[in-house]
């Protein structure tokens, strides 16, 4: 989800020699690169490699290869709290090596400038809210995605003392939980959003009286289109350098839309524009996660980018895009 709209964004912007990579989903099968726009596909316009990243060997080999003058991290592997809580052991060591692997060689390479892209999950549980950079390692963090969440601020850190030591311009973005076309509606790996769609789309089209989700629905989460931390990346990569982040405490950005909904909102949110006249009952004795999750995104607000994508125009999108992947 997060690589298709990168290169839909980056070609928008008039990059031309884009690198991009694959490791399961062949590019032909990202449906999402040809319904952008019919007429000007991407397929062709790519320098497409097939990569695993969690192999050493792989990403040196690719990185020596290529060379490029700029990298963004958005290779990793994903899922909501089912997945995060069963793959403990593969979410921890894929994401380390991940990163491990593209950031040093990067540096090997004499790469420009280096964005990792993490997730808003590396903050402890208990963080103030909305959540400042700050926050990073003050506390606790919320179990059922620890291994996921220490991956990732492992990524921030090595971009941190690579700029620390090499001056390096490498940095991190940290994005909140993230929807929008390409995403995952496996029911066992998903997020909650793609999550909560598919099963009210499959409930109305069964004439199911009833759909359940889990925990209390009291969770609030802050839903950001991908397309617009495509366009975030797009500024950082253009406008914003480490020297215009680092400080003593601070090594990344968050990327927000400043707005966050409880779990049951936007559940209805997502029956509206489905229309699907069922009820919908909630699990208790599945977990919540974190009680809320809002980013303070004003570091980057204040240098010169801002979420545009209101939730509601959000998911009617993705709605139209997840009829389509399925017809």
């Amino acid at each position: 989800m997060v690589g298709s709209s990168l290169i839909r964004l980056f070609s928008e912007s008039g990059y031309k020699n884009i690198h991009a990579t694959w490791h399961e989903r062949k590019p032909s099968d990202l449906k999402i690169l040809f319904d952008i726009n019919a007429n000007n596909s991407l397929e062709n316009k790519i320098n497409w490699h097939q990569c695993n990243f969690i192999n050493q060997k792989e990403s040196e080999d690719l990185l020596n290869r290529i060379k490029p003058d700029g990298v963004i991290i958005a290779a990793a592997r994903v899922g909501g709290i089912l997945a995060n809580n069963t793959f403990r052991s593969q979410f921890i060591y894929d994401n380390t090596q991940i990163a491990s692997n593209i950031i040093h060689h990067s540096h090997i390479n004499n790469v420009e400038k280096l964005i990792f892209l993490g997730s808003a999950c590396i903050y402890p549980k208990d963080a103030n809210q909305p959540i400042v950079e700050e926050s990073l390692l003050t506390g606790l963090l919320e179990p059922t995605n620890e291994p996921y969440a220490i991956a990732k601020i492992t990524g921030i850190k090595l971009c941190e003392s690579y700029f620390d030591q090499y001056d390096n311009n490498f940095f991190s973005l940290m994005p909140n939980n993230l929807y929008g076309p390409g995403d995952n509606y496996d029911l066992r790996t998903s997020h909650v959003l793609p999550a909560i769609l598919r099963k009210l789309h499959e409930a109305k089209a069964n004439k199911k009286h009833k759909v359940t989700i889990w925990g209390t629905g009291k969770p609030r989460r802050e839903f950001l289109h991908v397309d617009d931390l495509a366009q975030a990346c797009v500024f950082s990569f253009e406008n914003i350098n480490s020297n215009d982040i680092y400080t003593e405490n601070i090594s990344h950005l968050n990327i927000g839309t400043g707005s966050d909904v409880s779990i049951s909102e936007l559940a209805n949110k997502i029956k509206f524009i489905v229309k699907y006249k069922g009820t919908i009952t909630n699990d208790l004795s599945k977990p919540d996660g974190m009680k809320q999750k809002l980013l303070d995104s004003k570091r980057i607000n204040d240098l010169g980018w801002s979420a545009k994508i209101s939730l509601d125009e959000g998911l009617k999108s993705v709605y139209q895009h997840y009829i389509n992947s399925i017809q």
